[in-house]
């Protein structure tokens, strides 16, 4: 890791920039941040008949903290309460929750049913309320929830027991994830069914007040799964129609059904093959048998490279479908996290960083803007900024004010330093002892069974008995 320079050493605008220029990337940066209404990340942006004050997003941030029942704990309350101080005016989601039991990638994460409907709605209340607290109004707030099923990375009831569904046999994840041979794959009529589940769980999640849902289709869960379904036979699989068949359906059941629900999608934009440490630690591509590989939506059959045809063609139909609320990601955090959280500091389970972490989020970027560029009637969502460090805002306001992104969305930043958005448009000064390092124990965690949040930099979490077994973890 030593000849990868730690943001935290760029103590200049010209050093950031000229640091880039070395890794042969470049960002939109601006030197000075900007303040006051006018300011690009200040800007309030006008949607479906609503105004969303700001141009900052909170990502989903989920927590492995909820009851074995689905319901938020303490701990999640905590966390959506922050989100409602942040200062942000778009919450993407909260967290990722389930659409039913089987779909669980823990036995702690939240499920939608109308058991906890009740529970969710007093969650969104006391987000609202928080952000009242501190910002006086709530009419320019736009909450949604993010519903998904983990589909291969399910764990509902053991955290060391998977219990996979399947969409296809993959050849290189079957074998990662250790995926019996005799394990089948769901059938088009349990598909249909998985889609009552999500047109159900988006009803009730109007119903619980939120103002749109994210039909989830990135980071390896079943929806992004389906995307790359190349060799499935059957209606959900094969052709780039069948393959959007699944988010089509959910779609004209939620239009049908919930007409007043607006409807936002998280996709992973490209993929990469999976990764595993080489002989040195650092992460390698694993070796496919054939030239092409098939199974990277977003990929050019290399294994390691983008080919944005089919993104630029499921954008398309967000628009024919009048979805216009776009979260870009990329990859999964299961097979190829360095894509998808660019960091100097891998989670136990991961490989140390084969690139610059710096060169991950120029590609988010690059890709986002790309995307913007083809399909301006959309509102994106960036990711990938929390490794900026203290130069995402002026990263972010540039970006922003270039138009190659709509929102610059925050994650792992958010649990460290929640209320960076209202730091910055106030024009406060960073606090960089809060500043998220990219240690990854939030992802180290729960890996492990354990509860997920910053435990280097939150005092509230660093006091935890749980620091003390992670830090064991680690040491092991």
């Amino acid at each position: 890791m030593s000849e990868y320079r730690r943001v935290a050493s760029l103590k200049t605008p010209e050093e950031f920039v000229e640091h880039a220029r070395s890794l042969g990337i470049s960002f939109p940066f601006d030197e000075s941040l900007e303040t006051g209404l006018a300011a690009p990340l200040a800007q309030s942006l006008f949607y479906n008949g609503r105004t969303i004050g700001n141009r900052f997003c909170i990502l989903p941030m989920e927590g492995w903290d909820s009851t074995p029942d689905g319901r938020p704990s303490e701990l999640t309350i905590r966390r959506w309460t922050r989100f409602g101080a942040s200062g942000a005016k778009l919450i993407w989601g909260g967290e990722a929750v389930a659409v039913r039991h089987d779909g669980r990638d823990s036995p702690n994460e939240m499920v939608i049913n109308q058991e906890t409907l009740p529970f969710l709605a007093a969650l969104r209340e006391m987000l609202l309320a928080e952000h009242r607290r501190h910002f006086g109004k709530t009419e320019d707030l736009l909450i949604g929830l993010q519903l998904t099923h983990s589909g291969r990375f399910s764990k509902p009831n053991e955290k060391s027991r998977p219990e996979p569904l399947l969409v296809y046999r993959h050849p290189l994840l079957d074998r990662k994830f250790g995926i019996k041979a005799d394990q089948p794959v769901l059938t088009d009529d349990e598909i249909s069914r998985l889609v009552d589940d999500f047109i159900r769980s988006a009803k009730q999640a109007r119903q619980a007040g939120f103002d749109f849902v994210d039909v989830k289709h990135c980071h390896g869960y079943l929806g992004h799964e389906f995307l790359s379904a190349v060799d499935r036979p059957g209606k959900y699989g094969g052709s780039f129609e069948n393959r959007t068949r699944f988010l089509r359906e959910i779609v004209a059941g939620i239009r049908a059904e919930v007409p007043d629900l607006d409807i936002g999608v998280r996709i992973s934009a490209f993929d990469f093959v999976p990764f595993r440490p080489g002989a040195d630690g650092r992460g390698e591509p694993k070796a496919f048998s054939n030239s092409h590989y098939p199974y990277a939506f977003g990929g050019d059959g290399t294994g390691t490279g983008i080919d944005l045809a089919e993104p630029h063609a499921f954008l398309d139909l967000f628009a024919a479908l009048n979805i216009r609320l776009v979260c870009m990601s990329a990859g999964s955090p299961y097979y190829n996290p360095h894509i998808l959280r660019p960091a100097l500091f891998p989670p136990c389970d991961g490989y140390l960083p084969p690139e610059d972490p710096l060169v991950g989020v120029a590609r988010h970027i690059a890709v986002a803007a790309a995307l913007k560029r083809a399909h301006p009637e959309l509102i994106f969502i960036g990711s990938g900024y929390s490794y900026l460090q203290e130069w995402l805002p002026h990263v972010g306001q540039a970006a922003i004010r270039a138009g190659m992104v709509d929102f610059i969305g925050l994650g792992r930043m958010a649990l460290a330093y929640p209320e960076l958005p209202a730091d910055v448009l106030a024009g406060r000064p960073p606090q960089r002892k809060r500043i998220c390092r990219t240690f990854s124990d939030c992802t180290t965690a729960p890996r492990n069974g354990l509860i997920s949040g910053c435990f280097p930099l939150d005092p509230f979490y660093h006091q935890m008995p749980e620091r003390v077994e992670l830090s064991k973890i680690k040491r092991r």
